[in-house]
């Protein structure tokens, strides 16, 4: 049996400015870490929403089957750079069943933040 959804959401995404330390290890960042524990490659599209424009995306990764992803949104370039200091959501779709985590480095200041969570799946 296939574990995971196709269709995700994070609510709650937002990229610091600026960074206190070493990069990239200590670079402001946020993260989807997507588990493709199936047979298959899982072809996903990820789509941000803000609260003052117009979405934007598709985003498109390739997960290869049995492997996972930590991907940056920091990384993100087409079709456009995401936005820094700048809140937004994520709905992120695959054409396989994923496992999708948040995570967010926060080093603003020499003491780092850093917060986890799994993602919203749609049943």
């Amino acid at each position: 049996m296939p574990i995971g959804r196709k269709v995700w959401a994070i609510a709650e995404g937002y990229i610091p400015g600026s960074s206190h330390g070493p990069e990239p290890a200590l670079t402001s960042h946020e993260a989807a870490c997507l588990l493709n524990a199936g047979d298959r490659d899982a072809h996903i599209e990820i789509m941000l929403y803000f609260s003052d424009r117009d979405p934007v995306g598709p985003y498109r990764v390739v997960v290869p089957a049995r492997r996972t992803y930590h991907l940056r949104f920091n990384d993100l370039q087409e079709p456009e750079s995401v936005p820094r200091d700048t809140p937004y959501s994520s709905v992120i779709t695959s054409d396989e069943p994923i496992v999708v985590q948040h995570t967010r480095l926060d080093s603003r200041q020499a003491e780092n933040a850093l917060l986890s969570t799994i993602a919203y799946s749609e049943a």
